[in-house]
This record gives C-alpha cells, sequence and structure tokens, in this order.
C-alpha cells in the first residue's frame, strides 16, 4: 500500500506531510511577522518553559505570536496605568519634580519596580 504524501486530520485541521515512514506535521512560522516586545518575549520563555501543552498548542495552531502579542499590550496598558495611579496615590508629581529631582527619580524607580512585579505576576508569570 503507497502512503499519500500529504494527509490532513479532520478533526484538528492540522495537515502533514510524509517523511520517510512518518508523516509530521506541517508547522510554519507564517505570524513571525508579529514582533514581540518585552512583555511578550518574556511570557513566551515561560509558556515554553513552565506550561509546554499551551505552548506546543498555540505553535502547532499557528497562534502563539498573536497570542503572545495580546498579552503584549494588556501589559504595556497595565504597567502604564499602574504607574499613574501610585504616582497620583503617593503624590508624585511635576512639582516634587522641580523641588527635589533626587527624591523624584528615586521615587518614580521605586514606583516602576513594583508596576513590573505586579504585571509579572498578573499576567505575564500565570
Amino acid at each position: 500500500m503507497e502512503l499519500k504524501k500529504h494527509y490532513t486530520n479532520e478533526e484538528t485541521g492540522i495537515s502533514y506531510t510524509l517523511h520517510g515512514d512518518f508523516y509530521l506535521p506541517d508547522i510554519k512560522p507564517a505570524e513571525e511577522n508579529i514582533s514581540l516586545g518585552k512583555w511578550g518575549v518574556m511570557h513566551k520563555t515561560y509558556l515554553e518553559k513552565h506550561n509546554r501543552s499551551l505552548f506546543n498548542s498555540l505553535l502547532v495552531q499557528g497562534k502563539l505570536y498573536q497570542y503572545c502579542a495580546e498579552i503584549e499590550n494588556q501589559a504595556s496598558e497595565m504597567y502604564d496605568l499602574l504607574i499613574e495611579q501610585i504616582k497620583k496615590a503617593e503624590g508624585v508629581t511635576e512639582e516634587l519634580k522641580e523641588q527635589d529631582q533626587f527624591e523624584w527619580v528615586q521615587r518614580i524607580g521605586n514606583i516602576q519596580q513594583r508596576a513590573r512585579e505586579i504585571v509579572c505576576s498578573e499576567l505575564i508569570y500565570s
């Protein structure tokens, strides 16, 4: 019996090509045109190391980069919003910047670090 060169699984929609005696999935990195920023790359790395089943599922479906780009957008928006909210709550203003630049830089750095930690725990590493 001669095997078909190409085969598509009707249930999953994944196509396969015969290589020697084995069918290998036709995985195409078509979505690699999507560029990921810091947050997207961090989440992709996390999935690859700690949630292989989701990583592989998204990869096979061709949705990995799109998914990580969505996380990137959510994380960026959350980070910016958190910084503004914390600055307002703690009174870190432009007036403080004019009066005491050293204090302002220290406090902004602290706020940014806290915002990064929150974004990482809520979105990136979950």
